[in-house]
């Protein structure tokens, strides 16, 4: 045996070595099926998959078959799988598994609109591929058009009535769409099914909240939950839910959860001062707003916030200082501007009052009678009123 024959036989076992790999890890060595939630192979079969790609690599370009793009997959090289399956389709173009490999790339790179164009050309050739509409229906969903993905969901679910991630995800863009009873319905046909995914009960919370249906939402939340005490965003809706409903110490209790999983999470500080500042705990109230600011330095709502509750303990020139900061942050903040132009008058900043005040009275005329409510806005605001305001063009 010759040494390009040793090397021909080593690349055969290589490849098949990586074929049966492929079926080990359920990705495939024909057409790709995508891990949950977009995962990837890890640990040590990842490892023996790339020392295969190495192998194969070495050969000459025509002896690298189609099933090298799945291994590349497989370990996320979308790239360069991408460019192994662009390659394959330029010899056999009605390849149809490959060029759906190549979409899967595509929308894994973050190019759902090629994507769509090669799943659809796929559908001209192949218009029952139940997968095809399912994954199409998923790029059109990146894409924002969620009319055109719940067509494709619709169609995955006539040719597959059992197919649940389609089900999943109908419910998700039915939500984002705003349709929200029939987002619920969705929600609970998958629940009927598979009671135990966590973030179907929390997207089905959501969706109730949206309806007004607040305990509801709040019993999913608790059993999301259950299912997963680290599913930090359960635990942060179920703390607004409560907000909401005047349960300010439950509300503080699960942002507390939701930061204990998730630290840096600017939004769930700020929320937490707000419902301690409805307790009456404005100093902790004041440090969660720092927290807030120092995980986001631009979050003008949360300067805002500390800036009131700075103003009811009588600081008032670090309340100012953070109305303006938040102001820095958005100038068309217009509660801001309005407590700025309201302490700067009650201060003596008669003329920097004035420049808010006209400001917010441009964004929001709504706000005229609140000033004139107001014994030291009044006289600005007759001020401005009569022409006396240096509002800027």
């Amino acid at each position: 045996m010759g040494a390009s024959d040793s090397r021909e036989e080593g690349l055969e076992d290589s490849v098949a070595r990586l074929v049966q790999l492929l079926r080990e890890v359920s990705i495939g060595d024909v057409r790709v099926t995508p891990m949950p939630g977009g995962g990837v192979v890890t640990g040590p079969p990842a490892n023996d998959i790339e020392q295969l790609l190495a192998a194969i690599e070495g050969a000459p370009s025509n002896c690298r078959p189609a099933v090298y793009g799945n291994g590349l997959f497989a370990v996320g090289r979308f790239s360069e799988a991408a460019s192994v399956y662009s390659r394959f389709l330029e010899e056999e173009p009605d390849n149809v598994d490959v060029r759906f490999n190549l979409a899967l790339c595509l929308m894994r790179l973050g190019r759902p609109g090629e994507a769509v164009y090669e799943l659809t050309t796929v559908l001209e050739t192949e218009p029952e591929m139940t997968e095809v509409h399912y994954q199409r229906g998923n790029a059109y969903d990146d894409l924002g058009q969620g009319e055109k993905a719940l067509e494709d969901y619709r169609k995955t679910l006539k040719m597959d009535p059992g197919h649940l991630r389609a089900v999943y995800n109908s419910g998700v863009v039915l939500a984002k769409l705003g349709q929200h009873d029939q987002a619920v319905e969705a929600f609970t046909d998958f629940i009927r099914t598979r009671p135990g995914v966590s973030n179907a009960h929390l997207n089905r919370g959501a969706s109730l909240d949206e309806l007004g249906r607040h305990e509801e939402a709040l019993d999913d939340y608790a059993k999301a939950i259950e299912i997963n005490p680290a599913n930090s965003n359960a635990h942060y809706n179920r703390a607004r839910t409560c907000y909401y409903l005047g349960l300010f110490e439950e509300a503080v209790t699960s942002y507390s959860r939701s930061l204990e999983l998730d630290s840096e999470d600017a939004e769930a500080f700020n929320n937490r001062g707000l419902a301690l500042d409805a307790l009456g705990e404005l100093d902790n109230a004041i440090v969660d707003y720092g927290e807030a600011i120092m995980a986001r330095p631009g979050f003008a709502e949360a300067f805002n916030n500390r800036g009131a509750a700075l103003e009811v303990l009588g600081d008032y020139e670090r309340a100012l200082s953070d109305y303006r900061a938040a102001i820095a942050c958005e100038a068309d903040f217009v509660d801001a501007r309005f407590n700025a132009a309201r302490l700067c008058s009650q201060l003596g900043y008669r003329e920097e009052g004035a420049i808010h005040l006209a400001w917010a009275l441009e964004l929001d005329h709504n706000i005229g009678p609140d000033a004139a409510d107001d014994a030291h806005l009044k006289p600005v605001l007759d001020s401005i009123r009569g022409g006396g305001s240096a509002f800027p063009s």
